[in-house]
């Protein structure tokens, strides 16, 4: 498949400059002198890649949130049965910052590597289509898993290799989309992501109850499938004739680096980014446990409050993300946003902590998604607006910025079991902290200077 079977021009085109209307001689889809990828979408193009690229990455959350929150909670469960109540919390903490660990340079090395593709089909689309089709063997693979070394083994093979698709994946919004649109994008994706996680966690609750194989085993085919189609409708141009320079590990390491001193605002978004995730996994991961140990609720009746939960999160989530997208390019304004989102998101800790009960869980749920929804909503636009040397090498500098998001998840791990630990198994201290650590993260966003 060549560029020309892509319907795409590769004359030499400008690259991208951020105004919002192209001239009409400029193709929508082209390359420029050095046969680098150039795109100027229209409506049709552009409407079409930013519902795909939400579509996909609702069933991504939705497949992690499922497995993640439900799934795997379940299944560590009944391997530790007949153990004391925090053998299973070290079990899956073991789990979880293991495939933490192993993936947190994924995304990085994987963006790095997607900028200097050449291949016929794109930078970005051998790593979605091929990550996406590892990943999903594995997930469904864990199906069967009835040991520990087993379900291990399946879930880091799926994390490395699903953290191999993300990151590509993520990059396409600085690649395709001008800065002054990429807020209402963002809302779009962000309403899709906290829609997706919400409804994989409905999804799973009640599979897990009927099941839990089943379950695996549909996430693991749908997720090959939804990138195959998006990559199929939304063609990348040959980067065969692209000019790269070569990889060096030396220097990419190098780069790994990025001075904030030289770069702050990358490293004030880096640094909120790290903290809120901190806090918000806190809790999520363990949502499941909260309701049986702290709540009170059997496992039945936790895995149907669960999903309870993320529907009223959804309507929530869905309603401030879009609002506080269209909001943030109405006023082209990211920081605010960022801030009151956080800042809401510490106060729907506050309920369960001081009134442990199903309500105040539901009460949370409905308040965070609030928070949360304008949160991812914005968070990638600002992003994309905070990378050094205006985007040049936006693949590895978005996957850097990933590590914000899967470094938590791999700290959060061993950092539950010792508070729990310490405080005889009460999961008041983890609100306690997330408070904390989501409240921190709201200061952290007002030093950066660049975005408004």
């Amino acid at each position: 498949m060549t560029a020309q079977d892509n319907d795409v021009d590769v004359s030499a085109a400008t690259p991208f400059t951020g105004e919002s209307v192209s001239p009409s001689s400029v193709p929508e889809i082209s390359v420029d002198a050095h046969g680098k990828p150039v795109y100027n979408l229209k409506k049709g193009l552009y409407r079409r890649l930013i519902w795909t690229i939400s579509g996909n990455f609702l069933f991504l959350l939705a497949l992690y949130n499922a497995v993640i929150s439900v799934f795997l909670p379940n299944q560590v469960a009944n391997v530790v049965q007949g153990s004391d109540s925090n053998a299973k919390v070290v079990a899956l903490a073991s789990i979880m910052t293991i495939s933490s660990f192993v993936t947190v340079f994924v995304q990085p090395l994987t963006g790095a590597l997607s900028d200097r593709t050449k291949s016929r089909f794109g930078m970005r689309s051998p790593y979605i289509v091929g990550g996406a089709f590892v990943g999903g063997a594995a997930i469904a693979m864990l199906a069967p898993q009835n040991t520990m070394v087993g379900i291990g083994i399946c879930w880091v093979i799926a994390s490395v290799t699903l953290n191999i698709m993300n990151g590509p994946l993520a990059t396409i919004l600085a690649d395709r989309v001008e800065p002054e649109k990429r807020g209402t994008a963002s809302g779009f994706i962000g309403a899709a992501q906290t829609g997706g996680g919400t409804l994989g966690i409905i999804f799973g609750g009640w599979i897990a109850n009927k099941n839990l194989p089943l379950g695996y085993l549909i996430f693991g085919v749908g997720i090959f499938l939804v990138c195959l189609v998006f990559c199929l409708l939304n063609r990348e141009p040959s980067t065969v004739n692209m000019e790269t320079e070569p990889f060096k590990w030396g220097k990419f390491f190098k780069q790994f680096w990025i001075n904030p001193a030289k770069h702050p605002d990358y490293g004030w978004a880096f640094a909120g980014r790290f903290l809120m995730y901190l806090g918000y996994q806190g809790i999520v991961a363990y949502q499941l446990y909260i309701l049986r140990d702290y709540i009170g609720q059997t496992p039945d009746e936790s895995n149907v409050t669960i999903g309870i939960m993320s529907s009223i999160q959804l309507v929530t989530l869905i309603v401030s993300s879009v609002i506080c997208g269209y909001l943030s390019d109405r006023f082209q304004a990211r920081k605010p946003f960022v801030f009151v989102s956080t800042v809401i998101m510490a106060i729907s800790y506050f309920v369960p902590l001081m009134w442990p009960s199903k309500m105040s869980m539901l009460i949370m749920a409905g308040v965070l998604g609030l928070g949360y929804g304008c949160y991812m909503s914005i968070d990638m636009a600002l992003m994309t607006q905070v990378l050094p040397n205006d985007g040049k090498d936006a693949g590895k500098d978005m996957g850097v910025l990933t590590i914000a998001t899967n470094l938590p998840q791999m700290l959060v791990q061993p950092l539950v079991a010792v508070l729990l630990s310490l405080f005889a198994g009460n999961y008041a201290v983890l609100f306690i902290v997330a408070i904390i650590l989501v409240a921190g993260s709201s200061l952290l966003v007002l030093p950066i200077k660049s975005v408004k």
